[in-house]
């Protein structure tokens, strides 16, 4: 059986991600208060109908308190009871989650306590911590679609039908800020920057000529071997630990550029070494499979 339980702040797109998983086959349950989880989870398994091979459960701050923090142990015990479980905890920036509240004019489910909607989100980011620290994926969600996401949950969580690491490597641009759910990142501005050469500015990473250009850079190849060796010997000690989702995230000025090219390299040459490697270049579109024929260092 597997279990996916999914949690974030309100207004950062969990009922998107629970209809996702609906449509690829899971058995959805929303809003189910983390005290009945042990229960329903328990009485479940024991049937051991397929029906319910694989199972999400939407958990947000309407439980209590209590609940959610003692979810991480009651994890822990799904587990010891031969349940794949992860926790996908969804979250956004204050100003995303306040510009979304204002456009779709729905009340904060702690507003009834009588809190301004920002002390609502700060409270709530208070009491899903327990929650969010026990997480295994965080998807920010600050500048992403309801198709993006949709995409990220599909590419990372709908489709991973085997046990085993998913990796996501992605691009951003410090422009944007840093993506709060990756596990690594990598600062790539430092090196050569293709934007001031005046015929590569419109080109991105992925175009042949700009690829030539950083191919030829002596710090962009001697970035590329100490990333990729820093990955290949830590990687399998994520893996070990039974995590099930790792996310690198490499950042240019503009996310257009230096990061999209190291992105593409490093996700190529993993992907001949681990199943389940992504690509996501945050400035340019949504989840990937690495590119075909890319990777390979250049001579010398």
């Amino acid at each position: 059986m597997r279990l996916i339980i999914v949690s974030g702040l309100s207004g950062s797109g969990k009922s998107v991600a629970l209809h996702l998983l609906e449509d690829v086959g899971f058995y959805c349950i929303d809003n189910l208060p983390a005290a009945l989880l042990d229960s329903v989870i328990s009485q479940i398994a024991a049937t051991g109908d397929p029906f319910y091979e694989n199972l999400a459960v939407g958990v947000d701050v309407r439980s209590r308190a209590a609940d959610l923090e003692s979810l991480p142990e009651l994890i822990r015990r799904f587990r010891n009871l031969g349940i794949r479980c992860e926790i996908v905890f969804l979250h956004a920036s204050e100003d995303s989650l306040l510009k979304r509240y204002a456009e779709s004019r729905r009340p904060h489910p702690l507003s009834a306590r009588g809190m301004s909607l920002r002390e609502a989100i700060t409270r709530e980011r208070e009491l899903l911590g327990p929650v969010m620290a026990a997480a295994e994926l965080i998807i920010d969600t600050s500048q992403t679609s309801v198709y993006q996401l949709r995409d990220a949950v599909r590419g990372r969580v709908g489709l991973r039908a085997e046990p085993g690491l998913s990796i996501l490597i992605e691009s951003f641009g410090y422009k944007h800020g840093i993506p709060l759910d990756a596990d690594f990142v990598f600062d790539l501005r430092c090196l050569p920057n293709p934007y001031w050469e005046i015929s590569l500015r419109p080109l991105t990473g992925r175009d042949p000529q700009v690829i030539a250009y950083l191919d030829a850079q002596p710090p962009v190849q001697e970035m590329y071997r100490d990333i990729l060796g820093f990955l290949q010997r830590w990687i399998p000690r994520y893996a070990d630990f039974n995590r099930n989702y790792l996310t690198v995230a490499l950042g240019c000025t503009g996310g257009q550029h230096r990061s999209v090219y190291m992105a593409d390299r490093l996700a190529t040459e993993l992907a001949r070494e681990h199943q389940q490697v992504l690509i996501r270049h945050t400035e340019l579109r949504g989840i990937d499979r690495p590119p075909e024929g890319a990777g390979a260092a250049p001579p010398g």
